[in-house]
């Protein structure tokens, strides 16, 4: 048993239908796959890795983050563009936040270049597909240990 603070990892919504929608943008893996990834770059630090189409889950979701979690990665999909909400439980959230996407969504129509998210993400990762889900691991782990040290 480890005494870490899990990891949160927390994706949007239709992310759960990864593999079979648009696949020429978000590639053919699916979320379970991600899921397995995630949790061999994590090693030993627990992780809840979770998936929802409903924004209040979502704040849910940060809320028990808040109080329970080392640092949290989030593929807030569409709710990354629309959800004030979601910023504001994430400005609650004091350990270190990487806002993921699989698509650089900077090379996307318009809609999709402001995010309420990056005002309070520590970093953001776009562009790297599915396979950016454990690089995003490593880096929260790196984020951890410096928050920690400062």
């Amino acid at each position: 048993m480890t005494d870490q603070k899990p990891l949160y990892i927390l994706n949007g919504p239709n992310l759960n239908r990864l593999g079979k929608r648009e696949p020429e943008i978000y590639g053919h893996t699916t979320l379970s796959e991600i899921e397995g990834w995630c949790r061999e770059a994590a090693g030993k630090r627990p992780v809840e890795f979770r998936q929802t189409n409903s924004e209040e889950r979502l704040i849910e979701w940060v809320h028990e983050a808040i109080d329970e979690g080392s640092a949290i990665i989030i593929n807030p999909a569409a709710f990354t563009f629309t959800s004030i909400a979601l910023l504001d439980a994430l400005k609650m959230f004091k350990g270190p936040i990487i806002e993921f996407h699989i698509s650089n969504v900077h090379r996307r129509e318009p809609i999709y270049h402001r995010s309420y998210v990056s005002m309070t993400a520590t970093c953001v990762m776009a562009g790297l597909g599915a396979r950016g889900y454990p690089v995003a691991v490593k880096a929260i782990e790196m984020l951890i240990s410096d928050n920690q040290a400062g």
